[in-house]
């Protein structure tokens, strides 16, 4: 009897062990105003991310990722899969109405946590609404910012002011906050390792202020924060540095966690930026200079970072790959590596990548990416743009005004003029704006109907 409970033991182990195999923990790390050009790994020459380089050297470094060139826009793109034309509505909200990769991973039985930076949506219950169980956030239910003196004080790093699980926690003793959500993510991953999970962790680094880390020379933990939006220390090249090492380092201690609780080799772990670098950082990158411009639709806008890094399931580690990829790849990405569903009616917006990391690259569409952005949501005020590794296209968001910029490499374009287009190239702008006006005619059609009548009506009044 006593050998049949041993084996009995050994048996479920074993069921354990398999089930595990097949469901991948997914940790998907997105860095704020972070661009391509940040990372050593990518050819930077101003600062160092060992941790992230090497992920890059032991997973797949991608060189032609792009996202949004703020944050609400690529964060309502990433979460839902869906292109900004379809679904956004207005800086700092995500419509609850939208379905979210969280909803469909917590379907096929993931437990799910986002921490980080929220800003789209101030309800208290707005991340279990789009299916993340557990939360640790800076400006979910408040702006994030106190006033103290008469004075503005921005409240995300030193001495932050976050939200835990919706509840509003105040911190005062020195506390760092991108090392409290970090710390959340690592306790998260811990208390879960026997199941399935699901970690969003969208950073609150780099964006400014550019302020002291607690490895900064002038860090002061008895600080409240920045009386400025671009940092009252007045040396944002340093501190962006400093910025940059740190987000590195947190990313180094998630790795160890996930070693530590024993689920490193079946988490498959994605490291990306939202956008392009702020202004008025300069980098040095392969010899050049690139200047720091989100909120652009240009490659140091657009041009984001983006590592995929999972030892149990990918083929030829170790690989640079020139594949497109746009952010709303990232929905059927997660779907197929964890077997979820994906949303009823989804479009076909994104691409898997799934097939890169398995070094069947070749089975994959993704001939061009499109980016459709308006901060407020009136397409009157908006831009797009729809590109290809050598060519982007961008116009007004009616179409209007379309130019074609040939590019022989990241942050090396020359915008032609139509006179000089080549036959090919002519083809191509032609191709493109038979895109952009197929895509215009899907404004807001993935919202109810009752956005729909509101935007369309604030449009109308704005003319």
């Amino acid at each position: 009897m006593k050998d049949w409970t041993v084996f009995f033991v050994f048996a479920l182990a074993g069921l354990t062990s398999s089930q595990a195999a097949g469901k991948p923990n997914i940790l998907l790390i997105m860095a704020d105003d972070m661009g391509y050009e940040a990372l050593s790994a990518n050819g930077s020459e101003s600062y160092k991310s060992p941790n992230l380089d090497k992920l890059a050297a032991q997973g797949i470094r991608f060189t032609n990722c792009f996202a949004n060139p703020i944050c609400t826009p690529s964060r309502v793109k990433i979460m839902t899969g869906l292109y900004n034309v379809r679904n956004y509505v207005k800086f700092g909200l995500l419509d609850r109405g939208q379905t979210t990769f969280a909803h469909q991973l917590k379907a096929a039985g993931y437990t799910t946590c986002i921490a980080g930076k929220w800003q789209l949506g101030m309800q208290a219950d707005s991340p279990q609404h789009f299916g993340f169980e557990q939360s640790c956030l800076w400006q979910h239910t408040r702006s994030g910012r106190s006033t103290e003196n008469g004075k503005n004080i921005d409240r995300r790093f030193v001495n932050p002011l976050l939200e835990i699980n919706g509840k509003e926690k105040d911190y005062v003793n020195g506390e760092y906050g991108p090392q409290v959500c970090t710390d959340f993510v690592c306790d998260f991953i811990d208390e879960n390792r026997e199941k399935p999970f699901l970690v969003y962790y969208p950073m609150i680094l780099t964006h400014c202020p550019f302020d002291p880390t607690p490895d900064s020379t002038d860090w002061d933990p008895k600080r409240l924060g920045s009386t400025t939006y671009k940092g009252d220390r007045n040396d944002p090249q340093r501190h962006f540095r400093d910025m940059v090492a740190y987000a590195d380092k947190v990313v180094g201690q998630i790795v160890a966690q996930l070693e530590k609780s024993g689920v490193r080799e079946n988490t498959l772990l994605i490291f990306t930026g939202d956008n392009g670098t702020d202004k008025p950082i300069v980098t040095s990158w392969n010899g050049t200079k690139v200047v720091g411009r989100k909120g652009s639709m240009t490659d140091a806008g657009t041009r984001v970072p983006l590592i995929a890094s999972w030892p149990a399931g990918i083929k030829q580690p170790g690989r640079v790959v020139d594949d497109l990829v746009e952010f709303s790849d990232l929905m059927p990405t997660l779907c197929e590596v964890t077997g979820a569903n994906l949303p009823s009616n989804y479009p076909g917006d994104g691409s898997s990548i799934v097939p890169v990391l398995q070094d069947n690259a070749s089975v994959r569409k993704k001939d061009w990416i499109y980016i459709w952005y308006s901060r407020s949501g009136h397409p009157d005020l908006g831009q797009v743009m729809v590109r290809n590794k050598q060519y982007s296209l961008l116009a007004k968001a009616d179409g209007s005004d379309a130019s074609l910029t040939r590019y022989k490499g990241p942050f090396n374009g020359e915008k032609l003029k139509d006179s000089i287009l080549l036959e090919p190239e002519q083809a191509v702008k032609q191709q493109f704006e038979t895109t952009l006006a197929r895509l215009a005619k899907t404004r807001l059609l993935s919202v109810s109907n009752e956005i729909r009548i509101k935007m369309r009506k604030a449009s109308k009044n704005k003319k």
